[in-house]
Order: structure tokens, then C-alpha cells, then sequence
């Protein structure tokens, strides 16, 4: 059986739909920060760990690294807000991915993170948006692109309102692309 390492750091509503899907395939979850997704977790019997960010601040990916199994086959980044170092990607290859609120490349990188984007995307006049699932790489949001679904922006949408048709998006195309990754592993 596949084994999933989830890392977050809010409220773990992506967390949830991949406790919903896979059950018995998440072996732990990893938080930056107390955080919501932490109970989930722990309601889920799931191993959850705080490795928190401002205390660990120079050591962080190490203290993460330390807690990932070998044997994992998937570490999905669902929410999570800080930035992993070079050792944990090149230890893993292909093997991080990382769910993104916008139709990467447009509204990534540094500092674009949960209602910054929507934000963006407003400002930008862009006419949609969504999500993006791509593998972590050590430039922040430039990994390569697996999954994307689109969300048309209304004249009326705020950044608000369009982050909650994004995330109606994301919890799909997460739990998606990860079966599909997972299929690829097991073969």
C-alpha cells in the first residue's frame, strides 16, 4: 500500500479530502504552525507532528526531513506555507507535489500565497483562474506542472468569493492527481 506524508499549515479542508480518500494511506501529517489541519489529523488517527516554524526557523526542513519515512511514496503539500530546502527535494524526486490557487505560471512564487493571489488575479483583470498541482522544485512554484482546473472570474467576484470557487476546485483535482501518481508508483 501506497504511504502519503501531508504537509500544512492551516485549516486542512485539502487535508480532509485526502483523509476522505485515502484513509488508510496517510501515514502522517507534518504542520509548520498550530493549525486546524493538526486535528484533523488527530481525529483521523493519523501521526501528526508540529515542527513549528518560529521556533525551528534555521532547521525547519531538517527537523521535516527527519520525520518523513524512507519507504514514502507521495509528500503532498496542501496549504503548507513554508518553503522546503534543497535536501528534502533532491531526497525525494518527483515525489513532492504541491497544490497552488492559480493557473500557474501567473500569480506564483514568493509571497503569493492563500487570498494574495485571488487578490492578484482580481487586479490583474485576468478573466480566470484556479488551481494548479505541480511538483515542488527548489524555485518556488516552478516545478513542473501536473493538473490544472479553471474557474472564470465574474464582474462581481471579490478575492473572497473567488478563492472559495477555487478551493471547491482544488480538493478535486488534489485528491485526482494524487490517484493518479499513486497508480503510477504501484506499477
Amino acid at each position: 500500500m501506497s504511504k502519503l506524508v501531508v504537509l500544512v499549515s492551516g485549516g486542512g479542508t485539502n487535508l480532509q479530502a485526502i483523509l476522505d480518500a485515502f484513509p488508510a494511506q496517510v501515514a502522517a501529517v507534518i504542520a509548520d504552525r498550530k493549525c486546524y489541519a493538526l486535528e484533523r489529523a488527530t481525529q483521523a488517527g493519523v501521526v501528526a507532528h508540529l515542527v513549528d516554524r518560529k521556533l525551528y526557523r534555521d532547521e525547519l526542513s531538517v527537523r521535516i526531513n527527519a520525520l518523513i519515512p524512507d519507504d514514502c511514496d507521495l509528500i503532498v503539500l496542501a496549504g503548507f506555507l513554508s518553503i522546503l530546502d534543497k535536501q528534502i527535494i533532491q531526497r525525494f524526486p518527483q515525489k513532492i507535489i504541491n497544490i497552488h490557487p492559480s493557473l500557474l505560471p501567473r500569480h506564483g512564487g514568493a509571497g503569493m500565497w492563500g487570498i494574495k493571489v485571488h487578490q492578484a488575479a482580481i487586479s490583474a483583470g485576468d478573466c480566470e483562474s484556479g488551481c494548479t498541482v505541480h511538483y515542488v522544485s527548489e524555485e518556488i512554484d516552478r516545478g513542473a506542472i501536473i493538473a490544472q482546473a479553471k474557474v472564470v472570474i465574474t464582474p462581481g467576484d471579490s478575492a473572497d468569493s473567488l478563492q472559495q470557487k477555487v478551493l471547491a476546485h482544488e480538493h478535486e483535482l488534489l485528491v485526482a492527481v494524487i490517484k493518479k501518481l499513486l497508480v503510477t508508483n504501484d506499477q
